[in-house]
């Protein structure tokens, strides 16, 4: 990874939430509304699509609502042995 690919947790948090805003827009869903499907407050749902910052667990909530919590289920699922001595050890 070189640093012009560097992103910090905040920028992630942004990313995620620009993403979640525009398709819950697509879907055609009011901030309330999502929030009341969901299950997760307004206010945590404002801040989120603000600041990008939420909690994991209500970060599924919203997922799941706009289903696309698939994507949670592979998330680390795809790990490549650094090494072959990985694989002999059985570490992956």
């Amino acid at each position: 990874m070189n640093n012009m690919d560097f992103k910090t947790p905040s920028d992630l948090g942004l990313i995620i939430a620009m993403n979640a805003r525009a398709y819950r827009k697509t879907r055609k869903l009011s901030l309330k509304r999502l929030s009341e499907m969901s299950g997760v407050s307004y206010g945590s749902m404002k801040r989120f699509e603000l600041s990008g910052e939420i909690s994991l667990k209500s970060l599924l909530k919203i997922a799941i609502v706009l289903d696309c919590a698939d994507a949670f289920e592979t998330l680390f699922a795809n790990v490549k042995p650094q090494s072959i001595q990985e694989i002999i050890d059985g570490k992956l």
